[in-house]
């Protein structure tokens, strides 16, 4: 699973691009703000955020009616009276710091409909010895007003329901400075004004080793921080960080949250999702992408404010020399597909405003990429149109249906209405952080690939119904069309034979 950037996936790259001479940016980035601290603002793109981390809401001060009350100072309490009492227990966390045994598989099984409330300044820590501070397969568990830290999941495993039970409530919590991922997700989990900071890995892993999650609701959360122990430099091409990473999801409804100073990309949808809202967030400040959406379908991308992504991945990317379009919103064999069941048939990008960010919607196919190719970096998954991946293989891939079937493609994708806003002086760049693409590599592998060559270069620049419409650009914008070395201006990318950005506007000399 997880994404390998182009400039490692290909194993061939034409000569001609690998010699070519690309200037990058001179200056340092800026120093990150503490997380929890007032977002840039501007008048284009003023936006209230869910400022959760600063400002917690505070826990009942008193047990509510019929609790049962947790004591603080004996340890293990919390795990022993869920032990002992039966389903549908409230449990009221008095103030002070909680305990469990001091065994590192020492957690809090929930049953059926549990309800864990925090009082204020109540908090569960897991003192760098417990691995997880919630398990189990229970349903319906809720989680309010507790902090919840200083636990030590491996890598890819999650604190709060460790197991990914299906129906679980999280409820302005402040999950924090955990290792792993701060929070699994199971099917029709509830995640809302939520604080997830500061985590080892991701602030929430959205990922059940068996069966789909679906149902998934992420609101007015503050997401900060997070892949502090810098996994992508652990695991050079693991594709395993971000504020929020989304496997196999099918319906997301991600709103309203304020996503930002996460050590990698923001949010990150990897592998056979479908059906994603995601409007209304504040995403800002990230190293990496502010949105990867990959190898998945259907989506509705929309009123969201992007400023300030990628400038230390695409910098990075440019100081090396790399030729490959970056992007602050980066859509990787994604599209819609009609065919599978979803409250959108295509991915609609609109009314967005992206400001000062590294470049701005690349649009990318690998060719080598597909099902039973030794270049699929989800190694094992298929696409969700066809179930059993050895059928995509010779003579049969090289025909209808398995030749389109046998690979996730980029298509169906339309972006309007946004606005998109670059001052170089701003983002601290002299080049390649003024991209807007669509493109593929030139197929080289397997040497049994139906795909080898401009075939899908061509199919995803031209065919595949991938349009830009009705934007406004603010700044020197380039266009990528086809491959990296196809580099337009604006009235290239208008003209033929790519006729994008109809009804647009381009006010080059504006700035930020």
């Amino acid at each position: 699973m997880g994404i390998k950037w182009p400039h490692r996936a290909l194993p061939a790259v034409s000569l001609a691009l690998a010699l070519l001479a690309v200037t990058g940016c001179d200056s340092t980035p800026g120093a990150r703000p503490e997380p929890g601290t007032a977002p840039s603002t501007s008048a284009a793109t003023a936006r209230s955020v869910a400022r959760v981390c600063a400002h917690p809401a505070a826990g009942p001060a008193k047990a509510p009616a019929g609790a049962v009350t947790v004591d603080p100072s004996v340890t293990g309490d919390l795990a022993a009276k869920t032990k002992s009492n039966p389903p549908n227990t409230t449990f009221w966390l008095r103030p002070g710091k909680h305990r469990l045994e001091p065994d590192r598989y020492a957690q809090v099984i929930p049953k059926k409909g549990n309800r864990y409330l925090g009082a204020p300044g109540a908090v569960l820590d897991g003192r760098r010895t417990n691995q997880y501070a919630f398990g189990g397969t229970a349903r319906d568990v809720t989680i309010r007003h507790l902090t919840v830290r200083g636990f030590v999941a491996p890598h890819n495993e999650g604190v709060v329901n460790h197991d990914s039970a299906d129906g679980w409530v999280i409820e302005h919590a402040t999950i924090r400075n955990n290792s792993g991922a701060g929070l699994m997700a199971g099917a029709r989990q509830r995640v809302r004004a939520s604080c997830l900071r500061d985590n080892g890995q991701y602030g929430m892993n959205a990922y059940k080793a068996k069966g789909r999650i679906s149902g998934l609701v992420v609101e007015g959360n503050e997401i900060t921080g997070n892949n502090t122990d810098d996994w992508e430099r652990r695991r050079e091409g693991c594709g395993c960080t971000g504020g929020i990473k989304f496997w196999a999801v099918d319906g997301a409804d991600v709103r309203g949250n304020w996503v930002h100073d996460n050590r990698g990309a923001g949010l990150w949808a990897d592998t056979n999702n479908n059906d994603f809202r995601i409007e209304d967030n504040v995403l800002e400040a990230n190293d990496g992408a502010a949105l990867i959406y990959e190898t998945s379908y259907n989506a509705v991308i929309r009123k969201n404010t992007i400023r300030r992504n990628n400038r230390v991945e695409g910098r990075r990317s440019a100081d090396r020399g790399d030729t490959f379009p970056f992007a602050t919103v980066y859509l990787s064999e994604s599209g819609g597909e009609p065919r599978i069941r979803a409250r959108t048939d295509k991915i609609e990008i609109y009314r967005n405003v992206l400001e000062n960010n590294w470049s701005g919607i690349t649009l990318w196919e690998n060719a080598d990429r597909f099902c039973n190719s030794p270049a699929n970096t989800s190694s094992g998954d298929c696409t969700l149109l066809v179930k059993d991946t050895d059928r995509c293989a010779r003579p049969g891939i090289a025909r209808a249906p398995l030749y389109a079937d046998c690979r996730w493609k980029t298509q169906r994708v339309d972006i309007h209405h946004n606005r998109f806003v670059l001052d170089p002086s701003v983002v601290g760049c002299t080049a390649k952080c003024d991209r807007m693409a669509v493109l593929a590599n030139y197929g080289t592998y397997p040497d049994w690939s139906p795909y080898q060559g401009e075939r899908v270069a061509e199919a995803i620049t031209r065919e595949q119904h991938n349009r830009w419409h009705d934007n406004t650009y603010v700044g020197p914008w380039k266009f990528v069309a086809h491959d990296p070395s196809r580099v337009l201006d604006s009235g290239q990318w208008q003209g033929t034979p790519y006729r994008q950005d109809a009804g647009s506007t381009f006010r080059a000399r504006e700035g930020g």
